[in-house]
């Protein structure tokens, strides 16, 4: 039973994503605070995941390809129910939120045509994105704001999916859970990495 609690976790995040906007549709403005505690259990289950799947030794190639594609829902999710409330602040920023999308989209173009298999790096700068995704979610969603925190996930989305580019030219092959472009380009020359347990999830 223990060695479903990764997949658990990933089914409850990918069902979670679906559940906010549902529930953002339903009650607007009032569901707000209640939409900040789901978006935080949806992280936790993002966080814990990982973890829990590598302290079992379970943490195959289909498990982290299946949470690399939950997280891509489970945000896009998000940042919908993010239009819902707050429509002008992703009109204002439209520009950014575009150049992200490109970025990401072209993670998945240049991944699939050098080795047929979407990305799924689980870098950390991408890591630290995600960080600061919640925040700008948190602001926006919870109370309708958008400044630093906001600007801070654009900078740092701008960065992590360079990050990711780079990890794509330098593996030979396709690998996952590749911490940086640095451990990439380890790879690329025969050298052994050491991979972060607490931090993939």
């Amino acid at each position: 039973m223990k060695s479903k609690v990764p997949q658990f976790l990933v089914l409850f995040r990918l069902l979670l994503g679906p559940t906010m906007i549902f529930l953002t549709y339903k009650f607007g403005n009032e569901i707000r605070s209640e939409l900040i505690v789901l978006l935080f259990l949806g992280l936790l289950s993002d966080v814990f995941d990982g973890i829990i799947a590598r302290k079992l030794e379970i943490s195959t190639e289909k498990l982290r390809r299946m949470d690399s594609q939950t997280d891509l829902v489970f945000w896009l999710c998000v940042g919908y129910c993010s239009w819902i409330l707050n429509p002008e602040i992703i009109i204002h920023n439209e520009y950014s939120i575009i150049l992200i999308f490109v970025m990401e989209v072209m993670t998945y173009v240049l991944s699939i045509t050098k080795f047929g298999k979407e990305t799924c790096t689980h870098a950390l700068l991408s890591k630290l994105w995600g960080i600061t995704l919640l925040m700008a979610f948190v602001g926006i969603i919870g109370f309708g704001y958008s400044g630093i925190t906001f600007a801070l996930a654009i900078i740092f989305g701008i960065i992590g999916h360079i990050d990711v580019f780079l990890i794509i030219y330098f593996l030979p092959k396709w690998t996952h859970d590749v911490p940086s472009c640095y451990h990439a380009y380890l790879i690329k020359n025969g050298i052994k990495i050491k991979r972060y347990k607490w931090f993939n999830g």
